[in-house]
């Protein structure tokens, strides 16, 4: 299936100019005319239409628990698993370095490359045809759970708090991979209670890691 006819099937939407979004699935390391500016827009759109979403959905929930459900919804690896669930990898444009370094599973660069493809959208297409798309493309995550989930981090806050323990503090410990695709191990610890370590695609995802893996040992 070539590029225009996958965008097609997937958003309802026929390229009149594939170069917007051959942009948009082209990656730094192939050099200039990369998704990066694109992607920049199309985040803006996703936050912008499951905020909404979430708003006509969930009338009777406040905005912390209406802001946790959005941060899990937009979530790199949130897009990097709508972008395996479409098949993107083939339509990746990738250097060779990228293409060794295992860029076509990394959910750094397909979480951006999703956004850069609503990003497309928005520009080619409208807020309709891209609204569109992340309403199909997200299905039922917007409400498979019956409560918003709580983040790892706030929940280990929250058992220090009601412990009378001191915060957790989180601390790097290591970084490794190419500058596309770093890899982070940071460390959590609790004075006196205990630390985890945990890897993740960004310091974020692996602070996340981390707090998860320090409260399952708490439990």
């Amino acid at each position: 299936m070539d590029l225009s006819t996958w965008i097609e099937h997937h958003t309802g939407h026929k390229p009149a100019d594939i170069a917007v979004f051959e942009r948009a699935l082209t990656h730094s390391s192939r050099g200039e005319g990369n998704y990066e500016r694109i992607e920049f827009l199309g985040d803006r759109v996703l936050g912008l239409v499951i905020a909404d979403w979430l708003y006509a959905l969930f009338p009777d929930e406040p905005e912390g628990q209406l802001s946790k459900r959005l941060n899990v919804l937009v979530a790199r690896t949130t897009c990097a698993e709508v972008g395996r669930e479409l098949g993107l990898a083939p339509h990746m444009r990738l250097g060779k370095q990228a293409r060794d370094d295992g860029a076509f599973d990394s959910d750094n660069v397909l979480g951006d490359m999703v956004e850069a493809l609503i990003g497309a959208l928005w520009l080619e297409a409208g807020f309709e045809t891209a609204k569109s798309f992340i309403h199909s493309a997200w299905g039922d995550r917007v409400n498979r759970r019956e409560a918003a989930p709580q983040h790892p981090k706030s929940v280990l806050q929250e058992w220090a708090a009601a412990k009378d323990r001191r915060p957790p503090v989180y601390e790097v410990v290591r970084r490794s991979g190419p500058q596309h695709a770093p890899t982070f191990v940071v460390r959590v610890s609790i004075h006196k209670v205990g630390e985890a370590e945990a890897e993740g695609a960004s310091k974020q995802d692996a602070e996340t890691e981390a707090a998860q893996a320090l409260l399952e040992k708490l439990k």
